[in-house]
């Protein structure tokens, strides 16, 4: 396994996270301990988890899941690099929200970190993320609730997701103004080769304040881990993100184009998709999220896998990005 620094922290991660979102929903407990034992035997210590993990009737339960492989002991928590999010509300979908039960209000942060330490079985979260931006509540008071969870050791990092590169912009000018805060260190944001509108503004902004860019969906639901080929084997079908993309001649011919070209090269859809995001620019790692022992296999070969120039600029041609910002809107 490869690892580098967590953007401008001294923090070590590995290059690929280790996302937890189906343990629980698709996988259950047991095989989804031995998925996280499997990647910690990798060399993977960076693990992504929510507190809403688990959806419908059974958020936290993905947390309560990590939390009980922690205690089984062996050095797991002292090995892991743990990230798990804030933002949406517990309560059981359909039922009322209630206030200051969501976002990120000082007392909701507060009460959030504490109910998320209880299910991971630990004291302390390493990055703790904002799951989305809170347009009603103001930085300077975010920060200061963030401050005093650092002080008590509650929480060592802070991190975004989902976040536009303006809101990362303005989450670190009001933390450097107030002195004492290190800021956003990580964003977690979709991005993969048929998403890259990232490259316009949320990765530079990341760049420029020294975020790592931890990728969301590398193969955009499915859709760059060999789709057609899967269905024509008769495999599992597409659906969600893939089956809208295919549903439409262009995307279609598109993803077709895409599996013929590495059909070419001799290599995996789903490993290629990973090994791209692996080459650019400002990413730590994407998250993977298996749900089965052979699907992290598959993906911890990405790391190892070089993509030659002619490949890169295959994909570039079916793929093309945005290009940088403003051009790519100005003219």
């Amino acid at each position: 396994m490869e690892y580098t620094q967590l953007g401008r922290t001294g923090l070590k991660v590995s290059r690929l996270v280790l996302g937890t979102m189906n343990f629980g929903p698709q996988t259950n407990e047991a095989d989804s301990h031995a998925i996280m034992d499997a990647a910690l035997d990798a060399g993977i210590n960076f693990f992504d988890t929510a507190n809403v993990y688990g959806w419908g009737e059974n958020k936290g339960r993905t947390e309560s899941i990590i939390g009980n492989w922690f205690a089984q002991g062996g050095g797991r928590r002292d090995k892991v690099v743990l990230a798990t999010k804030v933002y949406g509300n517990m309560d059981a979908d359909g039922e009322t929200v209630w206030p200051n039960h969501d976002k990120l209000s000082a007392l909701n942060i507060r009460r959030a970190v504490d109910a998320s330490l209880k299910r991971l079985q630990t004291d302390y979260i390493d990055v703790y993320q904002f799951h989305h931006v809170d347009r009603s509540t103001p930085f300077e008071e975010i920060w200061q609730a963030i401050d005093v969870l650092v002080q008590q050791g509650k929480i060592l990092y802070v991190g975004s997701s989902n976040f536009p590169g303006y809101k990362i912009a303005q989450a670190n000018e009001v933390a450097a103004r107030r002195g004492g805060t290190i800021g956003l260190v990580s964003e977690q944001c979709l991005y993969n080769l048929a998403e890259r509108r990232a490259e316009m503004e949320v990765i530079p902004a990341a760049q420029d304040y020294g975020l790592g860019v931890i990728p969301w969906s590398p193969l955009h639901g499915g859709l760059l881990g060999g789709v057609i080929k899967k269905e024509v084997q008769g495999g599992r079908r597409a659906s969600g993100r893939a089956a809208d993309t295919l549903a439409d001649p262009a995307g279609r011919a598109q993803i077709q184009a895409y599996e013929d070209l590495l059909d070419k090269h001799g290599v995996e859809p789903g490993e290629a998709a990973l090994a791209w995001l692996l080459t650019r620019p400002g990413v730590t790692g994407p998250i993977v999220g298996p749900r089965t022992a052979e699907q992290l296999e598959s993906a911890l070969r990405a790391v190892e896998l070089e993509l030659g120039e002619e490949l890169l600029t295959g994909l570039d041609e079916i793929f093309p990005g945005p290009g940088p910002s403003p051009e790519a809107f100005a003219w």
